[in-house]
C-alpha cells in the first residue's frame, strides 16, 4: 500500500471515529436546549411546543429549509423561538440542527 492510500484510510478512520461523538453531541444539546418545545422526536408535541404552535419536523415549510436556514434560525431566533447565537458554540447548534433533521426522513 502507498503513502497516499495509508494517509487516506487513516483520515476516513479518523472521520469514522469522530462522527459517532459529534451525532451524540447533537442530540444531547438538542434534548437540553429544543426538546422543550420541539418535542422528543421533532413533532413539537410537547405542552410549550403546541402552545407556540411549532410546526413539526416533518412540516413541509420545515423539510424545504436548508441546513444553513436552520442554523440562522437557531442562532439568530426565529418567531418565538429565542436566539442562541452566545449561548451555544457553532459546532453545537450545527450538530443540533443535523440531528433536528434526521426526525424529518
Amino acid at each position: 500500500m502507498n503513502t497516499k492510500a495509508r494517509v487516506a484510510g487513516l483520515v476516513l478512520l479518523g472521520f469514522a471515529a469522530v462522527a459517532p461523538v459529534l451525532a451524540q453531541e447533537g442530540a444531547d444539546t438538542y434534548k437540553a436546549k429544543c426538546q422543550m418545545c420541539h418535542g422528543a422526536t421533532g413533532m413539537a408535541d410537547a405542552g410549550a411546543g403546541k402552545a407556540m404552535k411549532v410546526k413539526p419536523a416533518t412540516d413541509p415549510d420545515v423539510k424545504k429549509m436548508s441546513e444553513a436556514e436552520m442554523i440562522k434560525a437557531v442562532s439568530d431566533g426565529m418567531g418565538k423561538m429565542q436566539a442562541f447565537k452566545g449561548k451555544l458554540t457553532d459546532a453545537q447548534i450545527k450538530a443540533s440542527v443535523e440531528y433536528f433533521r434526521t426526525f424529518a426522513k
